[in-house]
């Protein structure tokens, strides 16, 4: 999911308990010219709240971070498929570690100033879509080569079944999946699967 970066449409959450520092992150992104902000203190309940606003950023902020309270947070942060920044006063390797794991896009420690929201919160988004783009393209190699795999099968099967030749057998996929306007993966997944039945 590819999040725009036309400020004045983007939905932002932010999620803070305590309401002076929620104001300071508020009015940063207002003055970056943010108008559709939504301030929670509450972190109980923020998956509904989530699921009805359907924010394109999250930005959290935990003055005194607890584990219990972090790994609530990165539970949820796993699941929702949004650029998150996330501030905390203080941190340490492994929370930094866990925060990344979890899908954060920023975690900034002892950074939260007014002047330094929107900057933070344009690299959660350009980082967000950077790491999404790299795990579609890893999904699209992955299923590239499960294609091509099939399709070698497929051909080797042709090849015992039919004593064709390897260029005879994928000519002979090829053919039938322009005939039947499918894609050449599909027709090989079923003389793989054919082949599987009959042995």
């Amino acid at each position: 999911m590819k999040v725009a970066m036309v400020h004045s449409e983007l939905t932002i959450l932010v999620i803070d308990e305590n309401v002076i520092r929620a104001s300071i992150i508020e009015e940063g992104l207002r003055d970056a010219g943010h108008g559709n902000v939504t301030v929670i203190h509450e972190v109980n309940g923020v998956a509904r709240i989530i699921e009805a606003l359907k924010p394109d950023v999250i930005v959290i902020d935990i003055e005194n971070p607890n584990r219990d309270m972090m790994e609530h947070l990165f539970q949820l942060t796993r699941t929702v498929g949004r650029p998150i920044a996330m501030f905390v006063d203080r941190s340490d390797t492994a929370q930094i570690e866990a925060a990344m794991d979890a899908g954060v896009s920023a975690y900034v420690v002892d950074g939260l100033k007014k002047e330094r929201v929107k900057s933070i919160l344009d690299m959660a988004v350009s980082r967000f879509n950077a790491f999404s783009r790299l795990q579609r393209e890893l999904a699209e190699a992955k299923s590239a080569l499960e294609e091509r795999k099939v399709v070698e099968r497929a051909k080797g099967i042709l090849m015992k079944m039919r004593g064709l030749s390897e260029e005879d057998a994928f000519a002979l996929l090829r053919q039938t999946a322009m005939n039947e306007k499918k894609k050449i993966s599909e027709i090989a997944q079923s003389v793989v699967t054919a082949a599987g039945l009959l042995m």
